[in-house]
């Protein structure tokens, strides 16, 4: 690979050209009328502008992406997360474009794209799977049929679903003739997909996802678990890795359903299988994300290895350096999300012109992040401005390294959830590792009411 275009933003965007620097690979950066003066076109050799703001006429304008890629001679693509990252058209136009895309074949996209499709494909090998529907549910009729066969509660998702968007628990049949065409109607806007599945809902259940990395001639590994279960609204806050709740008995079991799903689907480059821990510590395949994970860095700093570098090493061909028994874990890992918003406005976005800025440091302590003193958040795209990941000996220090972390971080001129992420670090529970997906709002948004 010679050059890379990133059809991505912030801090992803900035993340990937890094690491094309130390490879020596040339980089385009994309942006739209609005991110003129982003970092990440400061920071790419080359930088075209795609679009105006909205990103349907820019980060999402596969057209103009592809012609970027033209211009510019660009012979690869690294998608990031969201946006076009997980779309197959957009994987299968850069195929037949014979520009490579930097993740799964458009095939491959297309088959674990589709929730419902994933979790029979999982059935047939064996991984464990939630109960519910075969497929995508045809009508009202048979949602209600098949909720009272696996019994309330259950959950309305998209299928085609993705960031916390197109999911309802209903509890019972009356929630289940109000919700339907809800979630139908979320799905359409969120995703242009209307098709729906429905599933049991499990109770206080841990989030937990298994990495793994997968090449072009048969070879999977796992590195690990990263505990996502610290959520708003599906959304993801805080993650870490080890999770209090998984041994090395666990562990084990979990990576290798995960290395089967990756094989059973002919699966190549990176991609995170998200399961559900349940109180018995029984885990459920929930999906497959075919691309790179926001929290991605908890798993470098744990196992010491470069997964945007080793993505693009598996897109260019090459071998896996790494068996499974060779991959070492150490310590223990923390990420906290910093999003451009006001909680106590009911986590209301807030763009805005930074300020003072003062990012912390020190040892143990990594921040991915595109803001800079002067730096105008734009009101168009995700909230997230920064994360801050702490590594420590155990979970304890790296839960202080956090603490330090978020006293240091300063970002004058607009609103952020520091506050609210020093509440959840400094809650007993959440110290003893004594927590579900429910947390924040049982244990901090309902003290807060």
């Amino acid at each position: 690979m010679n050059k890379i275009l990133i059809a991505n933003r912030g801090e992803i965007a900035v993340r990937i050209i890094r690491a094309c620097k130390e490879m020596n690979i040339k980089t385009v950066a994309v942006y739209s009328e609005i991110d003129k003066n982003a970092l990440h076109t400061k920071l790419a050799d080359e930088a075209i502008c795609i679009g105006p703001a909205n990103p349907k006429q820019s980060y999402l304008n596969i057209k103009n992406i592809i012609e970027a890629a033209r211009i510019t001679n660009a012979d690869s693509i690294h998608p990031g997360f969201g946006f076009l990252s997980e779309n197959a058209n957009f994987a299968k136009i850069c195929e037949e474009s014979n520009i490579k895309f930097i993740g799964p074949t458009s095939k491959v996209i297309n088959l674990l794209g589709n929730k419902s499709n994933s979790k029979e494909l999982m059935k047939k090998e064996d991984v464990p799977v939630i109960p519910g529907s075969e497929g995508s549910i045809t009508g009202l009729k048979e949602a209600l049929k098949i909720a009272e066969k696996i019994g309330y509660p259950v959950m309305l998702k998209a299928s085609a679903g993705g960031g916390g968007k197109g999911i309802r628990v209903v509890n019972n049949e009356k929630e289940m003739e109000m919700s339907y065409n809800i979630v139908k109607q979320e799905a359409k806007n969120s995703f242009n997909d209307d098709e729906i599945y429905i599933e049991k809902y499990i109770r206080n259940p841990r989030h937990v996802e298994i990495q793994i990395m997968a090449d072009e001639y048969g070879n999977v590994v796992h590195l690990g678990e990263r505990d996502c279960t610290i959520q708003r609204n599906h959304q993801k806050i805080i993650e870490e890795t080890p999770s209090s709740v998984v041994d090395e008995k666990l562990r084990n079991k979990m990576g290798a359903s995960a290395i089967k799903a990756a094989k059973a689907a002919g699966y190549t480059s990176l991609g995170t299988v998200e399961f559900l821990v349940d109180i018995n510590k029984d885990f459920y395949f929930m999906e497959m994300n075919t691309r790179i994970q926001v929290e991605h860095p908890i798993t470098e700093e744990r196992t010491g290895i470069d997964l945007v570098k080793e993505q693009i090493r598996i897109a260019a061909g090459e071998k896996l350096k790494f068996k499974q028994k060779e991959i070492e874990f150490r310590g223990h890992v923390v990420e906290c999300r910093i999003n451009a918003e006001n909680p106590s406005k009911n986590f209301m976005p807030s763009p805005g012109k930074i300020g003072e800025i003062n990012l912390p440091g020190g040892n143990g302590v990594r921040v991915d992040t595109a803001i800079y003193s002067g730096y105008v958040i734009p009101p168009n795209y995700d909230s997230m401005i920064a994360k801050i990941i702490t590594h420590g000996a155990n979970r304890n220090e790296a839960i202080s390294k956090m603490k330090r972390a978020l006293e240091e971080l300063v970002v004058d001129g607009i609103e952020t959830n520091r506050d609210f992420l020093f509440e959840i670090i400094r809650n007993p529970d959440f110290i003893r590792g004594s927590f579900d997906t429910s947390f924040i709002e049982k244990q901090i948004l309902k003290k807060e009411e």
